[in-house]
């Protein structure tokens, strides 16, 4: 009753002094798409449709488009609904090095620190150098020092996480960047570890509640550890809702609810990259340079730059936040895709211009 009446008091303060109390968002503000941009998403649609040519396809599941922090174009397709949580594969990583990112703001771990120091007794007898040097910031940036990712340590008869620290350090941690999602399940298990709890419950209260995004699921290990790396199933609109927090420096609805120098460094250019299963000693041989792949612009903590000042959350099968501080607008995408970078062309070739 005390509180109730102190905010009624408050309010009446701040429209006497011609301010209004900031409203609350929950769902994001809608505003209309200009013509043009209709057009231009017409005409992606129909991209999308027809230029794959067999066995090749894409497959749109959800478009959303924001614009000044409002939803100007959102179409679902192929049985989707704005209700639907979407599998978001590698996406889910952008959200682990965010609870990762919170984690050390409030004192619990470091960048720096071994990523041994957290697994004591679930080392191999004799521990190399290599795997001693490798940090959380290895593990953020997907230079570990592995020369293959070490896949085959996801299986059920194994413990994930003794699995990925007997797998062979074979390059100095920090120089040798290979993509490395099992990589991102170890910062899982290193947030669990030093919070007592699971990523999805240390991110409920303090991600998902601030920018009501309706409680997730999130794949697990046989240890009881979310996967991290992947698992992570939420609506395309939670999707926009992160990727306009990026845009907003971390503050949502007043309150900073990630530390905005945090996301700065997530989303900035942090060692060179290369495609998922593709070694630096191959890219020239395939043909793989900065003029032609997205892949290959640089990557960040857990994120990957994009051409055009613009950087993405990027999952499987064309699941994508993309951010563009410049234009202040952020585009999501969920797709089933046997494309990629001809998929990514055609969103530079026709949505772009009109962000």
């Amino acid at each position: 009753m005390k509180k109730t009446l102190i905010l009624s008091l408050l309010a009446m303060i701040l429209m006497m002094a011609g301010c209004k109390p900031e409203k609350e968002v929950i769902d994001l503000p809608r505003a209309n798409a200009a013509p043009e941009m209709v057009a231009a998403v017409d005409s992606f649609v129909h991209a999308t449709e027809t230029r794959p040519v067999a066995p090749d396809s894409i497959t749109l599941h959800s478009i959303m488009i924001l614009k000044h922090g409002e939803v100007v174009y959102e179409q679902w397709f192929n049985g989707q609904t704005a209700e639907t949580p979407h599998p978001m594969f590698s996406v889910s990583k952008t959200f682990t090095a965010i609870a990762v990112g919170l984690a050390i703001n409030e004192g619990k771990m470091n960048l720096t620190d071994p990523v041994v120091k957290f697994f004591p007794d679930q080392l191999p007898e004799e521990p190399s150098d290599y795997l001693k040097a490798m940090t959380v910031r290895d593990l953020l940036t997907m230079t570990c020092g592995h020369d293959e990712e070490p896949n085959s340590t996801r299986a059920d008869s194994v413990d994930w996480v003794e699995s990925f620290l007997a797998w062979p350090v074979k390059h100095q941690p920090g120089d040798y960047y290979l993509y490395n999602s099992i990589g991102t399940y170890m910062l899982s298990a290193i947030v669990q570890k030093v919070t007592g709890e699971k990523l999805i419950d240390y991110l409920d209260s303090r991600l998902f509640q601030p920018l009501h995004i309706d409680r997730p699921t999130w794949d697990e290990s046989p240890q009881g550890i979310n996967c991290g790396g992947w698992g992570l199933n939420i609506k395309t609109e939670d999707m926009a809702k992160l990727g306009q927090l990026f845009l907003q420096k971390g503050l949502w609805n007043g309150k900073q609810v990630v530390p905005a120098e945090w996301l700065k460094e997530m989303s900035s250019y942090q060692v060179p990259s290369a495609p998922s299963g593709t070694r630096f000693e191959d890219l020239e041989k395939a043909g793989l340079n900065k003029d032609n792949n997205e892949w290959v612009q640089g990557y960040g903590y857990q994120m990957w730059i994009c051409r055009h000042n613009a950087f993405r959350a990027d999952g499987y099968a064309g699941q994508y936040i993309m951010v563009f501080p410049d234009r202040d607008a952020v585009l999501v995408l969920t797709t089933s895709s046997s494309l990629y970078q001809p998929y990514i062309d055609l969103i530079w070739e026709y949505l772009l211009p009109v962000l």
